[in-house]
Parts: structure tokens; C-alpha cells; sequence
């Protein structure tokens, strides 16, 4: 009848819209898509009992890029809600799930919320000013992919700052267990600030482009829109060495010039 795409934004179970809360409520089925992010603390049955429905059901990685089909077979003859944390239409693969329904004829209804894409702007430097944002993912034995460092040089040389969503795993398997078919999965790992700037670091080393110098300026993120939510500015060598707590981190890699109004939050957060 109805697949509701809903986000929850990013600091905890109190964040969901009203309008969004009342669609959770009347729908037959509540998913919640747990691997592009996660509210830190708060598991499906938390949230079930904060919203006021029986059962919420995990909607992981294999279920969601394999297509949804259970979940569009069920918003075909009833409401089903799809819950994502931050805003449901900022990942590729809610996209596409959004096409997926749009060509089985199935109406859908997105209810936004706060993001990382605009709660960045928490850290003073101006929105208008970013350019192309990225991804840093784990490195690997044998892979290690780098073209997200391009990426960064590219804004920096535009004047731009640039967002670096950093990876989390969550229900992972190695290939072994994969391959084997046995779903034995490993604990959850997400990337801090200080792990993305060794990466960034190594990458520096090898192409020397001047984008992540040790001097350069860049700005750590952790659990933006949570109470405790932390936010520094430095130069690469000093947040290498900073602790930012528990997930989720991101990071920011600042353009060369500042406007005095982005310097002055530069400032403050450098002394906090």
C-alpha cells in the first residue's frame, strides 16, 4: 500500500519527526537499515519500546542489496516503514530501493531528517564551501584503494573543503566465511578520526601532493547531534594523536582559505 522511507536523524530515539513517529505506529512492518550507520547505544529493541511498536526488524546489508523484495512484497498490500539513521535518501543504496519500489508501482512517502551532510556544519565551517564528499574505507592486505585522496586535492585546489565519511563494519564476514557459506560474522568495527588520518597520511607520503601534510588543517567529528557529541580542529599531526571517544567519527579536511567567520570557530574548537 505504502513504503515509508524515514529518517531518524542522528542523536537518539527522540529525534524521529512526529510526522515520522505516527507513520511508524500505523505501519504493519518496521524495518531498520543497520549498516550505513547507527543510532550508538540503541539496538532494535530499544527503539521498538521508545516507538510504540511490538517488533522492529533488522534490516542488514545481504537483505538490502539484495533487492528488499520481502519488504516491497509486504508495502505492495500493506504500510511498511523502512528506518534509516540521518536522512533515508543520502545513501546510494536507499536510492536505489526507492527506484525499486517507484518500478513495482508502489507509492512511497520519504520523510527527512538531520544528517551528517548538514550537521557538519556544527563545525563552523560554512556549507555552500564544501565540494565532492567521501568515503575512507578500511584498508585491507592487498587493497587499498586511494582514489578517495584524489577527490580531496581536487576540492582542496578549488578552494573547497571536503567531508570524509569514515567506514564502519557491522555484521562483516572474512572471504573464508564467506566463501564457506557459514554466516559467522565479525564483531563490528568503525573508523575513528586518528585511523583515517594514518591512512590519509600514507597516501600523503606516496603521491605529495600537499593535501594532508602534517601541518594541514582538518576538523574531527564524533557522534554529531548526541549530547555528548565532540568536535576539534588541528593539523593532522596533532588529531593524530586525539582521542574523539566512541561512534561514529567523521572527518573534515579544511580548504587552504578560511573566512574570517570559519576561522573564528577554527579557533574555538582548536582551544577546546
Amino acid at each position: 500500500m505504502v513504503l515509508w522511507m524515514i529518517g531518524l536523524g542522528l542523536g537518539d530515539d527522540g529525534d524521529v519527526s512526529v510526522k515520522g513517529l505516527k507513520a511508524i505506529q500505523q505501519s504493519a512492518y518496521v524495518y531498520l537499515e543497520a549498516y550505513t550507520s547507527i543510532l550508538p547505544g540503541l539496538d532494535k529493541e530499544t527503539l521498538a519500546a521508545a516507538y510504540g511498536v511490538p517488533e522492529i526488524i533488522e534490516a542488514d546489508r545481504e537483505l538490502v542489496e539484495s533487492g528488499c523484495e520481502e519488504m516491497l512484497e509486504r508495502a505492495k498490500e500493506q504500510e511498511v516503514s523502512f528506518l534509516v539513521v540521518g536522512d533515508p535518501l543520502c545513501a546510494t543504496t536507499h536510492t536505489d530501493l526507492w527506484l525499486r519500489a517507484q518500478q513495482q508501482k508502489i507509492p512511497v512517502r520519504v520523510i527527512h531528517n538531520a544528517s551528517v551532510m548538514n550537521a557538519v556544519a556544527s563545525c563552523g565551517l560554512q556549507l555552500y564551501r564544501f565540494g565532492e564528499t567521501v568515503s575512507i574505507p578500511f584498508w585491507l592486505e592487498g587493497w587499498r584503494p586511494d582514489s578517495w585522496y584524489d577527490k580531496i586535492a581536487k576540492n582542496k585546489k578549488a578552494g573547497l573543503h571536503t567531508l570524509c565519511l569514515l567506514d564502519i563494519k557491522v555484521k562483516e564476514q572474512t572471504v573464508e566465511n564467506l566463501m564457506r557459506g557459514r554466516k559467522i560474522y565479525e564483531p563490528p568495527r568503525f573508523m575513528t578520526v586518528a585511523q583515517a588520518l594514518d591512512q590519509l597520511s600514507q597516501v600523503e607520503k606516496d603521491k605529495g601532493e600537499g593535501i594532508a601534510a602534517p601541518s594541514s588543517l582538518v576538523m574531527g567529528l564524533a557522534r554529531l547531534g548526541r549530547e555528548d557529541q565532540v568536535i576539534r580542529a588541528g593539523t593532522v599531526e596533532q588529531l593524530l594523536e586525539a582521542d574523539f571517544g566512541g561512534p561514529l567519527h567523521s572527518l573534515v579536511v579544511c580548504a587552504e582559505e578560511l573566512h574570517e567567520l570559519e576561522q573564528e570557530f577554527v579557533d574555538f574548537y582548536q582551544k577546546s
